[in-house]
């Protein structure tokens, strides 16, 4: 059993947040889903990035780092496009973390990875937030450190394709990530 942090996307703490948690959880492991924003989810991507650039994205930070001063250290740090990338931005701070699921984005500067640390990334192929060649040059930085990555491309999907409220929500996609997920936390 692992203590897992799921940060959500940019939409806010939406109700495919919770399910994967709810997943997490019936497999046996502690999850914290904390709220960045503290307002209600929003409908749109573009309402989301507008709602982040109101709170700040320091603010974010701020309120991640408070929902992990609790936690222990060895908590797996994971996220949701934009919760991805505040879970990569927080493993400098959190060294002894036993691991990073990356949904839907890559996440974090490579230089704050040990060796050994095990990684998952689970991205659209293409991904219209990440690149493919800045995915590959951010997955050689990853190899780079030592870091025990896997990396699961899904192509022809959209960019939250395992969030069922969503338009680009594919269910074969998702019905592969998710025993991923799993075998991911339970190794950690």
């Amino acid at each position: 059993m692992r203590h897992v942090v799921l940060f959500h996307s940019v939409y806010g703490l939406r109700p495919a947040v919770r399910t994967a948690a709810d997943r997490m959880r019936a497999a046996g492991h502690r999850v914290t889903t904390p709220d960045l924003y503290g307002v209600a989810a929003t409908d749109t991507v573009e309402d989301g990035f507008a709602l982040l650039d109101k709170i700040g994205h320091e603010v974010v930070l701020d309120r991640a780092r408070a929902a992990l001063r609790d936690l222990p250290a060895e908590t797996v740090l994971a996220g949701f496009s934009m919760g991805a990338g505040v879970a990569g931005a927080l493993l400098a701070e959190r060294p002894d973390s036993a691991g990073l699921l990356l949904l839907h984005g890559t996440g974090g500067a490579p230089d704050a990875v040990r060796a050994g640390l095990q990684v998952h990334l689970h991205l659209a192929d293409p991904d219209p937030y990440d690149a493919p060649d800045e995915v590959d040059e951010w997955q050689q930085a990853m190899i780079d450190t030592g870091a025990d990555l896997t990396v699961f491309r899904y192509p022809g999907v959209g960019h939250l394709f395992t969030d069922p409220d969503l338009p680009e929500y594919a269910p074969e996609a998702a019905a592969e990530a998710w025993p991923r997920v799993l075998g991911f936390l339970a190794a950690c």
